[in-house]
C-alpha cells in the first residue's frame, strides 16, 4: 500500500468496478443477494472475458488475446 490519498495503487480495480457499474448492474439493483451475485459472475465469465472488447490488448477480448498467444510488452 502506498500513503494515503494516493489512488495510483487502486486504479485498475476502481477502473473495472466502474466498468461494472455503468456497464452491467440494473439501475434498479437487485431483489436478492443470490440474484446479484449470479449476474455478476455471468459479467465475469461471459461479458468481461468473452464479449466486452479491451483497448490494452488491442480492442480484443481477454480470452481472444490469451488464444492469439499475442504479448503485449509493458
Amino acid at each position: 500500500m502506498s500513503r494515503r490519498g494516493n489512488s495510483w495503487d487502486n486504479a485498475p480495480m476502481e477502473r473495472f468496478f466502474g466498468s461494472l457499474k455503468s456497464e452491467w448492474i440494473p439501475d434498479t439493483g437487485y431483489t436478492s443477494v443470490e440474484e446479484a451475485e449470479s449476474d455478476v459472475l455471468r459479467y465475469l465469465t461471459h461479458h468481461y472475458n468473452r464479449v466486452r472488447l479491451h483497448s490494452y490488448n488491442n480492442y480484443q477480448t481477454p480470452v481472444a488475446m490469451e488464444e492469439s498467444g499475442a504479448r503485449i510488452d509493458l
